[in-house]
């Protein structure tokens, strides 16, 4: 089938929205007609060229949700008519790590998925012949994706999908940092640093966990305010000097647990910093730049913080990514106060200057065979 899709063609060039041939899927996949997609910080990551093991030519974007239409062989995970959330971290429920409640990190076709190709080392996406790769087995800034079913976890069908596409990425992985990283004990403090998608997630996470005091740091007013609607206590504005506030907030101690939302490496020392000694847990969450390096003290860890990372939150999609909807559905998630921006699918590049801009916290393209 012939679609429309936006390729990264040269890394720091814009996407070219063009016409492209789509195959239907094979055995364990969906053709997914997308309704919404947001615009991810990774997906601009990438198409900067700072993503070492990023590749061109792909279709871009990963934080989708929309319908299936079709179905290959075998499948039974999915059906016509279901409404679902794409899933750069699938989750396949057989391989040693899916079977681990230590671990989201899906081993089932992350080698084929790296390269940008399906399970079975091919693309269904052309043009002219020439093979177009899929990004994050997903390649959701177009109308249609062809998607392996462990890639997709449907959903009720009352979650609007220009709200639910937020769950793909950016909202999922800061809810899950403070819900199944972390997994944020009832009456702590909380200190998040950054205050984009991720960051107000993790701080809607740390509430629902039942935090007792959640701190904002940010440089930005704006989303200060922002990360107050979704349960911040205190807000700290972003600089040299947080740490030093964030202890004279907590006695001197530091805080129960912190986050970090930024990927800027000078940010995620503050965050080990600003950790409480003797049992402070620091999450890293953001992704740092092409080459750098994260400076630790030795002497925070020995006194007894600890450090880790956290890759879409620590989220099993397929079992957890519906239940975060549910929680969205009964009130308990502001999803609405995230869609800053909305656009169209041939505004793609808009959506990548809005970023570099830090203006709003998502834009959300609207796709031609929206409901």
């Amino acid at each position: 089938m012939k679609i429309r899709g936006a390729v990264l063609e040269q890394f720091g060039a814009p996407l070219v929205v063009q016409e492209l041939d789509l195959e239907e899927p094979r055995a364990g996949e969906a053709l997914v007609r997308l309704v919404a997609c947001g615009v991810c910080h990774t997906d601009l990551y990438t198409a900067s060229g700072a993503d070492p093991s990023g590749y061109s030519p792909t279709v871009l974007g990963h934080e989708g949700a929309g319908v299936v239409e079709r179905v290959g062989e075998d499948v039974t995970l999915v059906a016509p008519g279901d409404h679902v959330v794409t899933l750069f971290a699938p989750q396949c429920g057989r391989c040693v790590h899916c079977r681990s409640p230590r671990t989201n990190l899906c081993l089932a076709i992350r080698e084929q998925q790296n390269r940008g190709h399906l399970p079975d080392g091919t693309t269904r996406l052309s043009r002219s012949g020439e093979p177009i790769r899929h990004f994050m087995g997903a390649s959701t800034f177009a109308e249609y994706a062809v998607v392996p079913e462990i890639a997709l976890a449907s959903i009720s069908p009352e979650a609007p999908l220009d709200r639910a596409c937020l769950f793909a990425c950016g909202l999922s992985t800061g809810l899950g940092a403070a819900m199944y990283t972390a997994k944020v004990e009832p009456g702590s403090t909380c200190v998040v640093f950054g205050a984009g998608l991720v960051g107000l997630g993790a701080i809607a996470g740390c509430r629902l966990q039942g935090a007792e005091r959640i701190v904002s740091v940010d440089l930005s007013a704006e989303r200060l305010e922002l990360a107050r609607g979704q349960g911040a206590t205190d807000v700290i504005t972003g600089g040299a000097s947080a740490v030093e506030q964030v202890l004279e907030l907590t006695g001197g101690f530091g805080a129960d647990y912190t986050f970090e939302a930024t990927g800027n490496v000078a940010v995620m020392r503050q965050a080990v910093e600003a950790a409480r000694m003797g049992w402070g847990l620091c999450t890293v969450a953001g992704v740092a730049g092409k080459g750098e390096t994260l400076d630790v003290v030795p002497r925070l860890l020995i006194t007894g913080r600890r450090v880790c990372g956290s890759s879409f939150g620590g989220v099993k999609g397929r079992d957890q990514v519906p239940a975060l909807v549910e929680r969205y559905l009964a009130g308990e998630i502001d999803v609405d106060a995230f869609v800053s921006h909305r656009i169209g699918l041939d505004d793609v590049n808009r959506g990548f200057e809005l970023i570099e801009a830090q203006d709003g916290i998502r834009s959300v393209i609207d796709l031609p065979g929206g409901l």
